[in-house]
Formats: C-alpha cells, structure tokens, sequence
C-alpha cells in the first residue's frame, strides 16, 4: 500500500511539473503597431511558454489580428493588425529590451519577462530603438533607448507626453511633469514609443 501511494505521489507531481511547464510564465506583453499603440499601453500580463504564444494571446484579448506564415527558416509573424510586413519593414519583437536570435515560437520565458513585438523599419544599422519608461520619483521618470542588444541608454532626446502636455527628458532621460491625471509616455524620433505609466 505504502508503493502505491509514493508511485501515485510521485505520478501526481510529474504532473503538476509538466502542467506548470505547458503553461509557461507570467510575463508582460505589450504590441506597438505602426501608427500607434495596439495592445497593452500599460503592460498586460498573460502566462506563455514563448514570444509568440504571448502574442497569440494578446490578439485574443485585445481582438486583433495576427497572421503567422511558415518559411523555410520556421514560423514568422507576417501581418498585426492592418500592417503586413513589406521589404525591410515587418513585425519583431523584444524580451526584455533585447532581440533574441532566434524565432519568437523558440524563446522560452521565464516569470517576470517583459515581451514587446513592434513594427519597424530596419537598415543597415539595424532595426530603431525602443523606448522604455520607468517612475523614478513623485510625478518624476525616467526614460531609457534600447538597442537591438538590450543596451540602454538615457533617452536623452525623448519627449514625454501627458494630459495634452509635452515635457522634454534631461541629458540622463530623466523628466518631471508635475501633478498630472493621465497615463504618461515617451516618444523620439525614429524610436518604438515606450509604454505608458501612470
């Protein structure tokens, strides 16, 4: 009786393993299209073992489209929204401020990651920097640039926009807005705007 029960034990916790795993972690998601935000301006959490089942499931809550089409180098997101990818310009994403190298169905996530998908323009440089912003102090933030590497830098060229108001970031993209109602959020010319903060 007693091997039964360590065997049902031990049945039951593969289990409960296996179903955590399929499940995968809570991350945040947000998707930033080609004119304006489209999901998760503040970001969304959801619980996906990869990139891009996190989108799958912010196109379920947000209601919008996603197309993902097959090539020989695996599976891709072709079209959000109304934007199919065209030329050098197409639908990519971050996690944690950085590109993975490898597709978005391969990235596995762990708890607390922060998954953004943009689209973007790419040259010869690379593809344009995103921004990030974070509360540093009573009505105070902080706004930083992320390279494709996750490198950051202070945004020092940022705008910051709230309640119909503009304010300008400091050379360590630091800026102040006073007392405010709305959600705040940062933009620079030719940068992924950031996500909003309250």
């Amino acid at each position: 009786m007693a091997r039964r029960l360590i065997v049902l034990v031990t049945v039951l916790g593969l289990a409960l393993a296996l179903a955590a795993t399929a499940l995968g972690a809570t991350v945040t998601v947000r998707v930033e299209g080609k004119t304006q935000p489209i999901f998760g301006s503040v970001p969304v959490k959801v619980d996906a073992p990869n990139a891009l089942v996190a989108l799958d499931l912010a196109g379920t809550l947000g209601e919008f489209y996603v197309q993902v089409s097959q090539s020989s180098f695996g599976q891709y997101v072709s079209q959000i929204g109304r934007y199919p990818g065209a030329g050098a310009a197409g639908w990519v994403f971050k996690v944690n401020g950085a590109s993975p190298p490898v597709g978005a169905d391969q990235v596995t996530l762990e708890d607390g990651d922060e998954v953004l998908w943009y689209y973007a323009t790419f040259s010869d440089k690379g593809g344009p920097r995103t921004l990030a912003l974070k509360p540093a102090a009573a009505n105070c933030y902080t706004v930083s640039s992320f390279d494709d590497a996750g490198k950051a830098i202070a945004a020092a060229s940022a705008q910051v926009q709230v309640d119909g108001k503009r304010y300008k970031a400091g050379p360590n993209g630091r800026v102040c807005v006073g007392k405010h109602v709305g959600l705040v959020r940062a933009y620079a010319v030719g940068a992924v705007r950031s996500n909003a903060v309250k």
